[in-house]
């Protein structure tokens, strides 16, 4: 039985086609052991959630998350060690996307906040050549809830199981699975150039 044909890919940005830093300033500032853990605590920490939905303040998020993680540094330090964690596109992330729309439906769905989106992201060069960019931030929803999935089926206007979406993040990836998304674990271009390549020939 042959899979459905791919119409349209989905692209998370940090850690897919985005430098991230912050994932081991964040275990080195909360003391957790593994990047799993650090990631279940931040996709579930109430401030993250809030903040990446718009709902907060950059001020109030930095001392939420100061004191919730009990960190031993200031809301001020945090929020500038926090802006800066996003860096450039890998290499090769533009002619990816280029690549991609030549094929089928290209957007990206990224839990997002101003801060990052403002002042670095949104000027990459390939922003501008995605269809559709679902930023957590102006949506009000978030990874991994399946709102946010059932949300970017219903604009994108197809079937979910012909939508690919790649994501670094395992919890986000199962979560894109259970709303009926193809979806795959990635890190970096060359592992996203693969998945996407073998999905869209299938």
């Amino acid at each position: 039985m042959t899979s459905p044909a791919i119409e349209a890919v989905v692209f998370d940005l940090g850690g897919v086609l985005a430098q991230v830093t912050g994932v081991a300033t964040m275990r080195e500032l909360s003391r957790l052991d593994s990047d799993e853990e650090m990631w279940r605590r931040w996709l579930g920490c109430r401030w993250v959630r809030d903040f990446e939905r718009g709902r907060c303040s950059p001020e109030s998020f930095a001392a939420g998350v100061v004191a919730d993680w009990e960190l031993t540094i200031e809301p001020a330090e945090f929020l500038a060690l926090f802006a800066g964690w996003v860096n450039q596109p890998f290499d090769g992330a533009g002619d990816l996307v280029d690549e991609v729309a030549r094929r089928c439906t290209v957007a990206c769905l990224s839990n997002m906040n101003p801060i990052h989106w403002d002042d670095t992201i949104s000027g990459w060069p390939f922003i501008d050549r995605l269809e559709h960019a679902f930023l957590s931030h102006r949506l009000g929803m978030v990874k991994p809830d399946r709102e946010i999935y059932d949300h970017v089926v219903s604009v994108l206007g197809l079937p979910a199981d012909r939508i690919l979406f790649v994501d670094d993040n395992q919890l986000n990836v199962d979560a894109a699975l259970e709303a009926g998304l193809a979806a795959h674990l990635v890190r970096g271009v060359p592992q996203a150039r693969e998945v996407i390549f073998a999905a869209l020939a299938a």
